[in-house]
């Protein structure tokens, strides 16, 4: 079979290709950059480009020009309807890919879909990973996300020095297994949000200093990652986004509504993620998704009439 060895992975011989330069995937990229990698850029908007560009990175004008370029193809965009285009549809990654190169998304996206790119690269004698992230803006500027990799595990583990410097790899098994994994990752996220959201309105209506509430309870079994990330932000009103709040409607009904994919043959009742999902919702609904996800507490406040 068709792999990338036995050439190992080095910022002088293995060329990489970004698609998606928001918030996270622009820190992550610039990442690769400052570590010694050549690194081609797709942008719909090539302005967007510029602060990469001015790091050393050269911009292509489609991904299918951008696949040619590369290696290895990292996309980190919003919807599994922009992987779909940028990795499947005409003039896109796979089309331009060459044998033994890799694709890998760290799109928060569909299990079904991820296993449907991976069949799609081995028909071409290519490779596909699906390895989405936790640890939202701050982890992608620090180098140290969560990535949850599906797909095959020696293409994983080749692919580990350029993973260790985004953050810290877990293999989860075959294709579809790491975006499985993100949406229990964001199942958990979610009920933290709330629980933390819940916490300090309670705490404020109580009259307690709420920072002295929040240093009071982060020791104890209240105190989570969640807390450490978002806590200060909720309460200096920092909404600015790591993730967007419109992002876990998409997340949180990739887990309660799975089975319409048609591919699951279980039911798993989640009545936490269906009400985080309806929540998140009520803040798209309000004008509130490009709201950071720990906008969440002004949901919760706005109940409260506040």
């Amino acid at each position: 079979m068709g792999t990338p060895y036995p050439n190992p992975i080095s910022p002088a011989q293995t060329r990489i290709g970004w698609i998606g330069i928001g918030v996270m995937g622009a820190a992550m990229a610039s990442r690769l950059i400052s570590a010694g990698y050549s690194l081609t850029v797709y942008a719909r908007t090539p302005s967007k480009a510029a602060p990469l560009q001015s790091q050393g990175a050269h911009l292509a004008d489609s991904p299918f020009q951008l696949a040619q370029r590369a290696d290895v193809v990292f996309t980190m965009v919003g919807h599994p309807s922009d992987v779909r285009s940028n990795v499947l549809g005409p003039n896109a990654l796979l089309s331009g890919l060459n044998p033994n190169c890799v694709t890998v998304d760290m799109t928060s996206s569909h299990p079904a879909l991820a296993r449907e790119i991976f069949a799609a690269a081995r028909a071409k004698d290519c490779w596909s990973v699906d390895a989405p992230v936790s640890g939202g803006d701050i982890g992608a500027r620090e180098g140290k996300l969560a990535i949850l990799a599906g797909g095959d595990a020696s293409v994983v583990k080749w692919l580990a020095p350029l993973f260790e410097i985004m953050g810290k790899v877990t293999y989860m098994g075959p294709a579809g297994c790491g975006q499985s994994c993100k949406i229990g990752n964001q199942i958990i996220v979610g009920a933290n949000l709330l629980g933390l959201s819940e916490g300090l309105v309670f705490a404020e209506r109580a009259g307690l200093d709420v920072r002295r509430f929040m240093e009071a309870v982060r020791g104890g079994a209240a105190g989570s990652k969640v807390m450490e990330l978002f806590g200060e932000r909720m309460i200096e009103r920092d909404f600015r986004p790591g993730g967007f709040a419109e992002y876990m409607v998409k997340d949180m009904g990739m887990g309660v509504d799975v089975v319409e994919e048609g591919e699951d043959e279980k039911v798993v009742v989640l009545p936490g993620a269906a009400l985080c999902k309806q929540l998140f919702s009520g803040m798209v609904a309000n004008g509130d998704g490009k709201l950071g996800t720990q906008g969440l507490i002004t949901a919760i406040e706005r109940l409260n009439g506040k």
